[in-house]
């Protein structure tokens, strides 16, 4: 989910583990040349999905990297299968509240920039979570601790069940 800490723990992960990070919202920005909102615009989300499964399906074929994807990944059936059969996927988990207090005032969320963005950010999380159940094999709430606890968790179990070493 948008807001749930996703690209600040793949890098914390990504350092502990000594991995590459990417961040699938990044790369499209970086490969366009113009952010999110403005491929909404020009594109629609339909536009900005087909670039994001373009991107994913690149990504997932590198090793040794941490790869954090946009909030909307888990929407498209192929890019749950993807990532799921490509790597070990996390979903951080939060609550409506926690997302909603660090989404309300980023004007790069270009789903948010609606009449109500508090019961759309609602109406989105109630369409994800079962999603991010379904592609996840580790899912951990996210609001419960500090970003650098979480990632050494994340660490240690990422370590545990794939044989890397994790780094204090």
């Amino acid at each position: 989910m948008m807001g749930a800490g996703k690209t600040t723990i793949a890098k914390l992960v990504a350092g502990l583990l000594e991995k590459t990070v990417y961040d699938s919202d990044r790369e499209i920005q970086k490969r366009t040349g113009v952010s999110i909102p403005v491929i909404f615009e020009i594109e629609g989300e339909s536009g900005f999905r087909k670039r994001e499964t373009e991107i994913l399906s690149e990504l997932v074929k590198g090793r040794d990297i941490v790869l954090a994807t946009g909030g909307g990944a888990v929407l498209s059936r192929e890019n749950r299968e993807m990532l799921r059969r490509n790597g070990t996927v996390i979903y951080l988990r939060a609550t409506i509240d926690d997302l909603w207090r660090r989404t309300r005032q980023d004007k790069n969320r270009p789903l948010l920039q609606t009449p109500d963005p508090r019961t759309k950010l609602a109406e989105l999380y109630a369409q994800r979570d079962p999603l991010y159940r379904e592609t996840a094999h580790i899912v951990v709430e996210s609001g419960k601790r500090s970003a650098r606890n979480l990632a050494q968790l994340l660490a240690q179990q990422l370590a545990a069940c794939s044989g890397f070493r994790a780094d204090d």
